[in-house]
């Protein structure tokens, strides 16, 4: 085992995403949120709150273990109805995504989760993270809703 991500290695690399996070603020206007989790647990986490034109709002939550830096967005609730076609839809999306793949999470909500190697982080790629996870949720959240929540939207 290699102590490459020792504590000191995770606090420089800790920082750096705290300074990466507030200059994509400075220029990202559909940032409207960015803030460090008080400390629950051994591992630092961070939310960024993006304001979207689908989705209302999505929230990208990022964690830093000892490998690997874990990122995470709450899509939607279960569905009402169509969860078998809702899913399918979803694992067919996850062919082609890079860096991120749907799944069901707690309460069979739908989530969009993804995990980058520590040595492969930088600002490019934390930048590429939540782009993707951004612009994933915003291409495809109409559809899943429409999907698992249809005879809301056909009484409409």
């Amino acid at each position: 085992m290699t102590d490459y991500h020792d504590e000191p290695t995770l606090a420089t690399l800790s920082a750096s995403i705290d300074e990466w996070l507030r200059g994509f603020r400075e220029w990202n206007t559909a940032i409207v949120a960015i803030d460090r989790e008080e400390p629950a647990g051994p591992e630092p986490r961070w939310y960024v709150r993006m304001r979207g034109e689908d989705k209302d709002f999505t929230t990208i939550w990022l964690t830093l273990g000892q490998r690997t830096l874990r990122y995470e967005t709450y899509v939607m609730p279960a569905p009402e109805e169509n969860a078998a076609e809702l899913y399918e839809f979803v694992l067919r999306r996850n062919e082609t995504l890079v860096g991120a793949h749907f799944s069901i999470g707690i309460e069979d909500a739908v989530f969009l989760r993804g995990e980058l190697v520590n040595v492969a982080l930088s600002e490019d790629e934390l930048d590429r993270v939540i782009g993707t996870m951004y612009v994933t949720v915003e291409r495809y959240f109409r559809a899943m809703l429409a999907i698992g929540f249809r005879s809301r939207f056909l009484s409409s």
